[in-house]
């Protein structure tokens, strides 16, 4: 696994305000990476749970190019390559952030020319975990991840110009779209001030379910179109000047509902505040 190192606000999606990447894909990346195939590169330890998952879920999910996969040590040697792209996971930190911490990210990149893997053009990133979590925390969402990713290359594709928008505004415009969904939470990813059904209504209007992982990977397994997941990834304790990252997914369409991130401290914990609840709420909207 390699390092992918990130500017302070700009770790997400090609954010270009709040979360732009240090690189923004060309017309003409968008361009090639239709007339690459894509190498799914597999972690190096041959017992990865992310390895199992990413073998069962690519032949279901990823249709926008041809694929195969790729053992890491391999990577190198064909990373140069223009006619592959590559989907992999990145170990990066955040410049700036005092905490030092690593964070896990799903990405996609063209190969070409660029002899570093952190200046290679990058299509899409999505946090998967901070480094060092268990795999059980986010092997189970790779499927819908993999579908997002899809969909965000081909809404590129469609209009290039979104690439250099802020894409954080694009996605958030989805909040309008949850009001006939249930948002199913999981209490230990909430913060404090907002994690019981009591709590969540002083400052929720619409509708949610507290819910273990194992109810979320069955509304992911059966597709149910009215479930919308939260997909936090946070170092699970209030760790100073770290970043917790929270995303709303679609269990059946992947698409991204809501996202934002806040830095961790005394009056922001790790978790799903208060704050974005009532951004989330009809009144606010």
């Amino acid at each position: 696994m390699k390092n992918l190192f990130f500017i302070l606000a700009i770790v997400f999606f090609n954010f270009q305000v709040s979360f732009t990447q240090e690189y923004i894909p060309t017309a003409a990346d968008i361009r090639q990476f239709p007339q690459t195939k894509t190498m799914m590169v597999l972690e190096e330890s041959p017992l990865s749970e992310y390895n199992f998952s990413l073998k069962d879920a690519v032949p279901d999910e990823w249709n926008i190019t041809p694929f195969d996969f790729m053992e890491w040590r391999n990577f190198e040697a064909q990373k140069r390559d223009r006619a592959l792209s590559f989907l992999l996971i990145n170990n990066a930190t955040v410049e700036n952030d005092r905490s030092n911490t690593r964070y896990l990210f799903m990405s996609l990149l063209l190969g070409g020319t660029n002899r570093s893997l952190a200046n290679m053009p990058d299509l899409c990133s999505i946090p998967l975990a901070y480094d060092g979590a268990d795999e059980e925390t986010y092997i189970y969402k790779i499927g819908v991840f993999l579908h997002f990713i899809q969909n965000h290359v081909k809404l590129l594709t469609a209009d290039p110009s979104i690439a250099t928008k802020n894409v954080f505004q694009y996605y958030n415009r989805n909040i309008q779209k949850l009001e006939d969904k249930t948002l199913y939470l999981i209490a230990e990813e909430l913060a404090g001030e907002a994690n019981t059904v009591e709590k969540i209504r002083q400052v929720y209007d619409g509708q949610f379910k507290l819910v273990t992982k194992e109810d979320i990977q069955k509304a992911i397994a059966d597709k149910d179109p009215n479930v919308v997941f939260l997909h936090k990834v946070g170092p699970g304790r209030n760790l100073a000047n770290a970043r917790c990252f929270k995303i709303l997914v679609g269990a059946a369409d992947a698409q991204f509902y809501y996202f934002d991130y806040h830095t961790i401290n005394n009056r922001t914990p790790d978790g799903f505040l208060a704050s974005d609840f009532r951004k989330l709420s009809r009144q606010n909207r």
